[in-house]
């Protein structure tokens, strides 16, 4: 099996022959270049890791908690935001966008305060 990051998506491939391959590799290599080639900035992955090394610097040695949830809170609420402003509020539009059920989409909606 080979694992290839493609963004924030792992695709777990099983030997199908080398072109297979390669042909997910040069997708992910597109992709990442896609990322990087706008504007010359870097890709949000690399903006994750940054702010992420930035903060397990400041703890001094500290053991953090509810690491997840505060990382997915940082992350969630501005896409959401920035989803809904782009469908102009059509939550099933939105929904659609991010590959979520409306009802989750409503419930993580309120959760922010994000809901109209």
């Amino acid at each position: 099996m080979i694992f290839l990051r493609l963004g924030e998506e792992i695709l777990v491939l099983t030997l199908q022959g080398e072109s297979v391959i390669q042909d997910r590799i040069n997708v992910a290599n597109k992709k990442n270049d896609a990322l990087t080639s706008k504007k010359g900035k870097k890709p949000l992955c690399k903006h994750t890791e940054d702010a992420l090394d930035q903060y397990f610097t400041t703890l001094n040695g500290d053991r953090p908690g509810d690491l997840y949830d505060l990382v997915i809170g940082e992350v969630e609420r501005p896409l959401f935001k920035a989803v809904m402003d782009y469908t102009q509020g059509n939550q099933s539009q939105a929904a659609g966008i991010l590959g979520l059920n409306r009802g989750t989409l409503r419930k993580k909606l309120r959760a922010y305060s994000l809901l109209r």
